[in-house]
């Protein structure tokens, strides 16, 4: 399925969950604006996925952390999901943007973001 265009009714969902989609979006304000028309109102949000980190050093880092397991390739494919994440003002960005309102966005370890609404009945 498209998750820019969904084929729900608007306020279709309470809840609404997406890891790691995000980044391998090329524009991912449509897929903002999609989530806020498919879920209702008052309905939880809950998105995690990678932050692109401050600078060189730190991504090399992070790369280095996830183990000699990893071969080159892997590497080169995390490092590239690395660059193509997005920061923290992004987000906030993108779900001003997209009219969602009441969302807590923050970093929720070294190498991920969080977006979250609580659901009320």
């Amino acid at each position: 399925m498209d998750a820019k265009s969904l084929p729900y009714e608007d306020g279709h969902f309470d809840m609404i969950i997406s890891n790691s989609l995000v980044h391998h979006l090329p524009d991912p304000l449509p897929f903002f604006k999609e989530l806020k028309r498919v879920v209702k109102s008052n309905g939880g949000i809950f998105m995690r996925d990678l932050i692109r980190p401050a600078n060189a050093q730190i991504m090399n880092a992070l790369v280095d952390s996830i183990g000699e397991e990893y071969d080159e390739y892997q590497k080169k494919l995390f490092r590239d999901s690395l660059h193509a994440a997005l920061t923290l003002d992004e987000v906030n960005q993108l779900i001003s943007l997209s009219g969602l309102l009441n969302v807590k966005v923050y970093q929720s370890s070294d190498r991920h973001w969080t977006a979250e609404r609580g659901w009320c009945n």
